[in-house]
């Protein structure tokens, strides 16, 4: 082989060398990078577990309200929160949580799903209550430490609860449990310790298999449990008990049967049965097109399918419980009265207050009821008001809210003349600013599921104890879908959502929020109504007329003493008052498209948020 051979196979060696370097460095670079992102996105998904978490529980202790605190983002911060055990003290995996006997009250807060690599949780002796939920197997997947004893739980052990196959230790002891005990427990292989003394439960005890998990002590004080440590079964109850787990064995040798048939039968015809199933998608299709033709903004009853998958968005209450908590809908309960159902005040067995709406039985009222059940079941954010949980039983359609102490912001700031409140300025600034910061993370959040209230007014802006705005009202929300998939979280595909009366839109609805917010802001600033300016000056009938009076004011040269409250004048924030007139004056542009967006709102009005100390961006 000549040298020139010689030279040119050693430079196509080092070229093809140089190649595969590349292409490793490349693939490893591309590997880091997939890992990188999939670790990212499980530490935010726990951060989010524990702002759940927090929101959804009332804190009367201030336990986490002092040690909570999501301001810090330096890695594993929330580590060194109260109760908060982490796989790694630098990293942001949440391993245990550990809040026993801080007094929290509320119910089982679905926000532990996020938590997605949580192996212990107690919640031991304090007041939750409500339902265990039925889908606890998919929101603490592999937890093999439970303990919720020493609360008030009500209703039946749920038979998903043996979907944890991971349990070691399980006690429900000292709640207010009824019905039997699922035998599906009994097939949980790994569990060491079981107790649920102190309930009101009856019927036949799981069979572990070992007497090792379970003594007497386990099931104490329980009148109507038999078997297993305790006294035998009737006849009857031990019937049962075997019909059970016969039946499951059966179950199991038929369905591998059937299987095998089908499978068998079908293979031959695979282009009948695509045929087959073709023809039912197109029909399916048609028949939800002439749904929305004869529906347009409303919806067919809701069937257990439906009640089942809102299950789990949030906790499902039975009526029985609602009725007790507001004294059979006792009239001096009565908070307000809407178009499409009434709100009470409930007080439930372990001292906690909570708002009760219950819908009217209409087909406008049930879209109301499952618009805000899709929003507030999936969305937690301080800005939003939280949804604990809901009724369906009948025609009875309830929802059940945190309490708000402080009322509406339009009580506030229209009450009668003998009744006026004052309301200092930094605390109509903290209102607007998480006004402003709740619908922009509502419209910006999320690209996968954007949210537009459509109905703001400072009627459903409500104040919790601290003046912190919550919104409400979801009852005519639009959903913005930015791909062909289901909505972010939901468990409803979008052909359901469309069968049930839902709008995926493919244009924003964003402006009508902003020009709501800027008459909400106006409000703030002249105590006024929007259809009660001056009657010399607005025309009585028309709803922007606050609008009106505003624009024209400001076109000419005016003084605040024209436009603001008059305790608001001289106090030192006359500027600020300026910068907000200004703010609301571009928000109500009669043309959307001049309007600013709510992000562009929220980042002008954080900088006077500032000044007063009140700007959290941890929930942007």
């Amino acid at each position: 082989m000549s040298s020139v051979s010689v030279f040119i196979q050693m430079v196509f060696n080092a070229a093809v060398l140089t190649v595969l370097k590349t292409g490793v460095w490349l693939s490893l670079m591309s590997n880091f990078l997939i890992v990188l992102s999939d670790e990212i996105e499980i530490e935010e998904s726990n951060i989010y577990c524990l702002k759940s978490i927090k929101d959804s529980l009332e804190d009367p202790f201030n336990y986490l309200g002092s040690s909570w605190n999501f301001s810090d983002t330096s890695k594993g911060f929330n580590c060194k929160f109260k109760g908060i055990e982490c796989w790694k003290d630098d990293e942001n995996k949440v391993l245990n949580i550990r809040l026993s006997g801080l007094g929290l009250k509320g119910q089982f807060p679905r926000g532990f799903s996020s938590c997605t690599a949580l192996t212990g949780l107690d919640l031991s002796g304090n007041n939750l209550f409500g339902i265990i939920p039925d889908d606890i197997g998919r929101i603490l997947r592999f937890v093999t430490y439970l303990d919720l004893s020493a609360n008030g739980f009500s209703g039946e052990i749920p038979p998903g609860i043996a979907n944890l196959t991971y349990l070691n230790i399980l006690k429900l002891d000292d709640n207010r449990l009824t019905g039997q005990i699922p035998h599906e427990l009994g097939l949980l292989l790994r569990m060491k310790s079981f107790s649920v003394a102190n309930n009101l439960l009856s019927g036949p005890v799981p069979d572990f298999g070992r007497t090792s998990v379970t003594t007497a002590e386990s099931y104490a004080n329980n009148k109507g449990l038999c078997g297993g440590p305790l006294k035998r079964c009737k006849a009857s109850d031990a019937y049962d008990h075997a019909f059970f787990l016969n039946g499951f064995a059966v179950g199991c040798s038929v369905s591998t049967v059937v299987v095998f048939a089908l499978t068998m039968f079908c293979l031959p015809f695979d282009p009948l049965l695509k045929k087959i199933m073709s023809s039912k998608k197109k029909k399916r299709n048609q028949k939800v097109v002439q749904r929305r033709q004869w529906h347009p903004t409303t919806m067919n009853r809701v069937e257990d399918t439906t009640i089942s998958k809102l299950e789990k968005l949030v906790t499902r209450i039975s009526f029985t419980e609602l009725v007790n908590a507001t004294e059979n809908f006792r009239e001096d309960n009565i908070l307000g009265l809407g178009k499409t159902g009434t709100m009470y005040k409930a007080v439930f067995s372990n001292g906690s207050f909570l708002a009760i709406k219950r819908f009217f039985d209409s087909q406008f009222s049930e879209g109301h009821f499952m618009s805000e059940v899709m929003t507030l079941g999936r969305l937690r954010h301080i800005n939003l008001v939280p949804l604990f949980g809901f009724c369906y039983e009948g025609k009875e359609k309830l929802l059940v809210y945190k309490y708000m102490p402080n009322g509406n912001l339009y009580d506030w700031l229209h009450p009668p003349e003998c009744e006026l409140k004052t309301m200092k300025w930094p605390v109509r600034v903290k209102i607007a600013v998480g006004l402003a910061r709740g619908l922009a993370w509502l419209h910006h959040h999320d690209r996968k599921f954007r949210v537009f209230n459509q109905n703001i007014s400072s009627k459903c802006v409500l104040l919790d104890k601290n003046f912190e705005p919550k919104i409400s009202n979801f009852g005519e929300a639009k959903f913005m879908n930015s791909n062909d998939a289901a909505l972010g979280g939901s468990p409803f595909t979008n052909e359901e959502l469309l069968e049930l009366g839902f709008d995926l839109l493919e244009l924003g609805f964003d402006k009508k929020d902003v020009y709501s917010f800027g008459i909400v802001l106006l409000e703030l600033l002249t105590r006024k109504e929007h259809r009660m300016a001056t009657i010399a000056e607005a025309s009585a009938n028309s709803d922007s007329n606050l609008v009106e009076w505003i624009i024209n004011l400001v076109s000419t040269s005016f003084s605040l003493q024209d436009v603001v409250d008059d305790s608001l004048i001289g106090l030192g924030f006359d500027g600020e008052i300026f910068e907000f007139i200004n703010i609301a004056c571009k928000c109500v542009q009669s043309v959307p498209e001049q309007r600013p967006t709510m992000l562009e709102v929220y980042q002008t009005m954080r900088a006077i948020g500032e000044k007063h100390g009140i700007v959290d961006d941890s929930e942007m």
